[in-house]
């Protein structure tokens, strides 16, 4: 018996791969935001666990001003993506009948501004 050695094929990936077409460069994008998000529900933590007046000095500053521009359209990108996949990875049925996908990312962005609503009627109250 001869032992061979087999050669596995591994096909050569550029880096760029994801540059080659649209939707997969829109996906490393979103992959991408991911980071900003992370990063700035830390900053919102660090944020809320100081005192009032710290809290208030530091959205002052230009530096936090800034951090919210770069962080809102972060936010907004990833979550209009996500509500847009939902329906492709939340498949529901109604008996036979297959749930519209419509439906359901509509139901998610429904609550999502209702949700905002809320909270944005907490800040004005309270702020």
């Amino acid at each position: 018996m001869t032992s061979q050695k087999s050669k596995e094929l591994i096909r050569p990936m550029p880096t760029t791969w994801w540059l080659g077409k649209k939707s997969y460069l829109l996906f490393m994008v979103r992959e991408l935001t991911c980071v900003f998000v992370g990063a700035y529900a830390l900053l919102l933590l660090v944020l809320v666990s100081s005192d009032q007046q710290t809290f208030a000095s530091i959205l002052k500053s230009p530096v936090s001003i800034v951090a919210h521009l770069v962080a809102l359209p972060m936010v907004l990108y990833h979550s209009i993506t996500w509500f847009n996949l939902t329906p492709k990875v939340m498949v529901l049925w109604r008996g036979e009948e297959r749930v519209s996908p419509t439906l359901i990312a509509g139901s998610n962005y429904l609550v999502w501004l209702v949700v905002s609503i809320v909270v944005a009627g907490i800040a004005f109250l309270y702020g």
